[in-house]
């Protein structure tokens, strides 16, 4: 069985980075035992098969454009990953103001003409993840760091 649970955990892996709570959660309706699982798991972990740090790397990269703080951390913590290595994350991530700026600039290009634009605008950068008061900069037009 440990075979096999190797092969099935090297498969997955092979498609993608996996957090360890992630890959634990997906192989443990084939695991015999949970002691089994834990060893195959700190076996990848030990030969650089899984990795945490690759995976928010890998997380960070592909999504950081598009989401704010909030729902990054959300979605790390989530997958099991440590609040350590989210705060890590995100500190080194690009300035939460210029993603937002970036992302509202995409969607919509131009400020609101009304309230009605204004709120739209804002529910979609808030519903990605940005803090009120990065959103409320963007909205103003005020893109200058403190």
């Amino acid at each position: 069985m440990s075979g096999t649970l190797r092969e099935r955990a090297l498969r997955l892996l092979a498609r993608r980075e996996y957090a360890r709570a992630e890959l634990a959660r997906k192989l443990a309706p084939h695991a015999g035992s949970g002691e089994a699982l834990d060893a195959l798991l700190d076996d990848l972990t030990a030969r650089r098969l899984l990795s945490d740090e690759r995976y928010v790397e890998m997380r960070m990269n592909a999504r950081a454009a598009r989401y704010g703080n909030a729902r990054l951390a959300y979605e790390l913590r989530t997958q099991g990953v440590s609040d350590e290595l989210v705060a890590a994350a995100l500190a080194a991530s690009d300035d939460e103001l210029s993603r937002a700026r970036a992302a509202w600039q995409r969607k919509f290009g131009a400020g609101a003409q009304d309230d009605a634009e204004r709120a739209r605008q804002m529910r979609f950068l808030l519903s990605r993840g940005f803090s009120g008061e990065t959103v409320r900069r963007v909205l103003r037009g005020d893109f200058e760091d403190d």
